[in-house]
């Protein structure tokens, strides 16, 4: 058994912060500790990601409907990801590091293959998912030079803004955020800024850095967005009820009988 816990510990930690914790119990040992944490902090991005899509993915079903969504915006978040996925899966980094990005990748893809389908395009719903698949394969089957998804990873910022700020201008045109979900428009923004530590502190790799604190201003700027909308139309649908109720309450006006 304490073999075993030896290699469930070093898999979160490397052999010297295992001597410091627990044959020194140095505790208070600063690098360790950011090590760790940075660790854990992975793993619960990675546990969250399972999810983090599903709100909007339910909501779009529950209503039968993508409206509000950019089309245009999740097919630009989607190859941003993609790229990362892959450019992170053949560099060799942990799979703390970007394990998330695996599990969002497939939930954008159908949140993608939804807002076709429901757009009234079931072949061109069909068709992109064939498509992202062979895309998929491509990038991270071994068939794709790393030099190749390097100059990718670093076109990932401007496509990454250019989609997500296309949702936020579409917002702004609709003075609404639709069926985008609360929940999960929050969780992407948690989710990016912990990406922004865990990547300074588990690969050093300066291009990761500054996608994830990209992703973090964008994901900031919808989730202002979400939140002045939702007091927005809050504030309408009271001033409306109020007003039908006035309306309803207001007694007819009695005819004058004429001779």
């Amino acid at each position: 058994m304490v073999d075993y816990g030896k290699e469930f510990m070093l898999y979160l930690m490397d052999e010297r912060c295992y001597d410091k914790y627990f044959l020194e119990f140095d505790l208070l040992d600063g690098d360790c500790f950011r090590a760790l944490l940075s660790k854990g902090l992975g793993f619960g991005i990675i546990a969250g990601s399972v999810l983090v899509k599903v709100p909007q993915i339910t909501k779009i079903l529950a209503n039968k409907s993508a409206r509000g969504i950019s089309l245009f915006s999740v097919c630009l978040d989607l190859f941003a990801i993609t790229i990362h996925m892959a450019y992170s899966f053949v560099n060799g980094f942990p799979f703390s590091a970007w394990g998330d990005t695996s599990f969002l990748a497939l939930q954008t893809a159908i949140i993608g293959i939804l807002v076709l389908f429901f757009g009234g395009s079931p072949v061109a719903s069909a068709a992109f998912t064939v498509g992202y698949g062979a895309l998929v394969y491509v990038l991270m089957g071994g068939i794709t030079p790393l030099s190749f998804l390097l100059l990718a990873q670093g076109f990932n910022v401007p496509i990454l803004l250019l989609g997500k700020l296309s949702q936020a201008l579409a917002n702004y045109r609709n003075g609404s955020t639709g069926q985008l979900s609360a929940v999960t428009c929050f969780m992407l923004l948690a989710g990016s800024l912990a990406r922004i530590f865990t990547s300074i502190q588990e690969t050093g790799d300066q291009m990761m850095i500054i996608t994830y604190g990209a992703s973090s201003f964008a994901n900031l700027v919808i989730a202002v967005q979400v939140l002045y909308y939702w007091n927005s139309d809050k504030s309408k649908k009271g001033a409306a009820s109020t007003g039908a109720s006035t309306a309803a309450k207001k007694p007819k006006a009695k005819s004058k009988k004429t001779d």
